[in-house]
């Protein structure tokens, strides 16, 4: 079940998937934290905009929060405007296992889907 709330009312919050929500519940039971990732957009990278992740704890009184099966993805409001409608998903494959923004808002993006312009 996903639910937003704080600023959900935003037309486009960001959607948590399941299987990026497993992945952040098995990391925080490792590390003995909450299970709570935040979402942030930075400049830099390969195309002007990177995703950056890291693991959280409370949110701040004007983030985004959204809650997929109990655990919570943090986005700022300056990070929402850039990836407002994103899905985060955590996808393995044969090169590897990593968290995938799909972000509607991006123009193009580099090989590696670490960076974006929009």
């Amino acid at each position: 079940m996903t639910t937003l709330t704080q600023d959900s009312a935003l037309s486009g919050g960001v959607t948590l998937a399941p299987s990026a929500a497993a992945r952040i519940a098995a990391i925080a039971a490792k590390q003995n934290r909450p299970a709570v990732l935040r979402l942030a957009v930075e400049g830099g990278g390969c195309s002007g905009f990177q995703y950056k992740f890291e693991m959280g704890n409370e949110p701040e009184a004007d983030d985004l929060v959204s809650e997929t099966d109990g655990v919570r993805l943090l986005v700022d409001p300056m990070s929402l405007e850039l990836i407002a409608g994103a899905t985060v998903e955590y996808v393995e494959s044969l090169g590897g296992a990593a968290f995938r923004v799909t972000n509607p808002q991006a123009a193009s993006g580099c090989g590696c889907g670490a960076s974006f312009s929009v």
